[in-house]
């Protein structure tokens, strides 16, 4: 068929190929004015005889309309797979939160940061002089940061350094909320505190609730009765001459002090420069509660609670009972002549801690911002006040007190001695609680010239070895010793009082280099610096392998590295004069460890009657080499301050028999196919 167009071109127009699935536009659809549309978006055009069209003939293609995906889409072998996947899909989705559960559910609870790493004590005015005025400070301890992780030691507790008249070196605070000058200046604390955090440590300050000193706001305003401060501290009636009761200084001599401006007596448990605290008074609880959450909003990471057993007195204010009832009453002048029935560890002692603890956990909830505390209390023979300091089941306290049972060291220096310390501990600890370890402090001598510089070495093994958190003292890791003060030379004030008993020694200036003032300072020092110092130093025991230090960093290490040293089970194997001996092991894990320390004379241990122990053993450290060695247990040969650890392979464990002399605290299990730890 043809068609001549409107210019002359004919154009011949021939039978084309009918498409049947094509549909029209709606308005193409539409003929004329209100015309029918032929069919509708969504249907599918028939054939003349009423069949479906040719869309049955065409396969599936890219751009394919509606009808056509739905035609395919239903038939078995393309719905099926589809099908298959989305269930698989749901069983995995639902495998995995399973798994996850479980993982968690199994899962024992990760150990925080003060339970992973050594604690290290700063005594401020001794660590680093920054200024050359022969006293340490802030910057000083920024300029050191790198020798807490050459140890590898992550918690740094810091003694005071708030602003204060130094009658007890810090203790006596005048301004909780501020830097003593000595020290340094507040952007100093926040510049040691960043530069901490960086390097990834962590800093436990002194807290101090006991007292302030006579030069704070709050006792002046006390003392002159301005309202609202009357009953801060503890005041009663009483004459110079006559003190209200017999209760004795921590210092010695009266715990009373007459005042000339209030006209009556105030109580101080320490020096008189340091007046107790009424915390029977909430204002004044809520004021030092104040001081704890201003120290947590600039982030510091935890407090050690100073004295707190001091913290109430009974308000009858009777007479203490004394130990000696013949001793005349007006001899009574010392701390240990009486039984401090009415000063020491009251009825709400715990409960203001437990308030304390509440602040602290709200802190805590920032991720890997835990905030820890410690307290401070010595109660010598009662073990069980301090015990009491871990709290409850149900409610929480501190994550520990202070242990200071092996400051005894001296007076029970054997292997039965220390079995002995140990295990005063482990047996009075709440189950599950996580023990601590201190040999020595601001306040007690340095262990080395307690018990001898040839243990420390196995001192330090054991602090390092056994299970908890252990503390060093500064210059503990080098084998610093007491430093002699002349009397002319003491700085301590319970020195003064009693020369015999200062302090001092135990505080000389920390030892870095064997040059001029042993690098703590280029000018002076407020201490004598031990004359051991040209050879007991830091940079000289860091190039020596066989070095204390060396040792210490050793033990560090591999305390971190060995999940039997560092949340495994401890089982005591053996005791006598010379030799204490215990097993570090873990379920499923592949290896333990025998740790043989000699705390006597030259000694050949025998522990063939402990049977799960193989017959064959490897020294993996020792403190006078022996690396690698082959040991037989029934020929262990230790000399005297000698300590080994012996690394051994077995599937038998001590302490499913013989619970009575195994303990754990964070109990865990090891599964070596997939290299984790579970509940067990």
């Amino acid at each position: 068929m043809t068609k001549e167009g409107l210019n002359g071109i004919t154009m011949e127009m021939t039978e084309g190929v009918k498409n049947e699935g094509f549909q029209a536009d709606e308005e193409e659809a539409v003929e004329g004015h209100g015309g029918l549309r032929e069919t509708s978006s969504s249907s599918v055009v028939l054939s003349p005889n009423g069949e479906e069209s040719a869309y049955t003939q065409i396969k599936p293609y890219a751009g394919m309309p509606k009808e056509v995906l739905l035609m395919y889409s239903n038939q078995a072998r393309y719905r099926l797979p589809r099908e298959i996947l989305f269930w698989l899909l749901i069983a995995s989705t639902l495998a995995l939160v399973a798994l996850t559960i479980a993982v968690i559910a199994v899962s024992p609870r990760c150990l925080s940061w003060w339970q992973s790493s050594a604690v290290y004590q700063i005594y401020p005015r001794s660590f680093k002089d920054s200024d050359s005025d022969g006293v340490g400070d802030l910057k000083g301890i920024i300029e050191k940061l790198d020798h807490f992780q050459y140890l590898n030691i992550k918690a740094i507790w810091i003694s005071p350094f708030y602003k204060s008249p130094m009658k007890d070196f810090g203790y006596d605070v005048e301004d909780f909320e501020d830097i003593d000058p000595l020290f340094g200046t507040m952007k100093d604390f926040d510049n040691l505190l960043a530069a901490m955090h960086d390097k990834g440590l962590k800093l436990i300050m002194d807290y101090i609730p006991n007292h302030t000193s006579d030069k704070h706001k709050w006792f002046q305003l006390s003392r002159n009765r301005t309202q609202g401060y009357e009953d801060y501290y503890i005041w009663t009636n009483c004459t110079e001459s006559a003190p209200p009761n017999n209760w004795v200084s921590i210092f010695g001599n009266s715990s009373w002090t007459y005042d000339e401006v209030r006209k009556q007596c105030y109580l101080h448990q320490f020096l008189k420069d340091q007046p107790d605290l009424n915390f029977r008074n909430p204002r004044v609880k809520e004021k030092m509660t104040e001081i704890v959450r201003f120290w947590l909003d600039k982030g510091v990471d935890g407090f050690r609670m100073d004295a707190v057993k001091h913290i109430l007195e009974a308000r009858h204010l009777r007479n203490e009972p004394q130990v000696d009832p013949n001793q005349p009453p007006e001899t009574v002048d010392s701390e240990f002549e009486l039984y401090h029935d009415y000063t020491t560890s009251q009825l709400g002692l715990h409960d203001i801690l437990r308030d304390w603890r509440v602040e602290m956990d709200k802190y805590s909830r920032e991720p890997g911002r835990y905030r820890f505390m410690v307290t401070e209390s010595y109660d010598y023979e009662e073990i069980d006040k301090t015990m009491m300091y871990y709290g409850t089941n149900n409610v929480k306290e501190s994550d520990f007190p202070f242990n200071f049972y092996l400051i005894d060291l001296p007076d029970y220096l054997s292997g039965e001695g220390v079995y002995h310390l140990v295990n005063l501990w482990m047996t009075n600890m709440p189950r599950g609680k996580w023990p601590n370890w201190v040999v020595g402090n601001h306040d007690k001598p340095r262990i080395s010239s307690s018990v001898g510089h040839e243990y420390t070495r196995v001192i330090n093994m054991l602090l390092l070895t056994l299970p908890g958190t252990p503390t060093t003292y500064y210059g503990e890791e080098i084998g610093m010793e007491n430093v002699n003060i002349s009397v002319d030379e003491i700085q301590d004030p319970f020195g003064k009082f009693n020369p015999n008993a200062t302090r001092d020694p135990q505080r000389s200036p920390m030892q870095w280099t064997a040059g001029e003032y042993a690098g703590f300072s280029e000018n002076k020092t407020w201490l004598p610096i031990h004359p051991n110092y040209t050879t007991v130093n830091v940079q000289d025991q860091k190039n020596d392998d066989e070095s204390v230090l060396v040792q210490y960093q050793t033990l560090s290490l591999l305390r971190e590295a060995e999940l039997p040293l560092h949340r495994g089970w401890m089982c005591f194997v053996h005791r006598d004069a010379d030799v204490f001996a215990f097993v570090r092991e873990m379920d499923g894990f592949p290896h333990a460890f025998l740790v043989v320390l000699n705390f006597g004379s030259d000694a050949e241990t025998d522990l063939t009657g402990v049977s799960p122990l193989p017959e064959d053993l490897t020294v993996r450290m020792g403190t006078r080499g022996r690396k690698g060695e082959p040991i037989h247990k029934s020929k262990i040969e230790t000399r005297r301050g000698e300590g080994l650890i012996l690394q051994y392979s077995t599937q038998q464990r001590l302490h499913p028999h013989h619970a009575s002399s195994c303990y754990v605290s964070e109990k865990a299990c090891y599964l070596s196919a997939l290299n984790i730890l579970y509940k067990c």
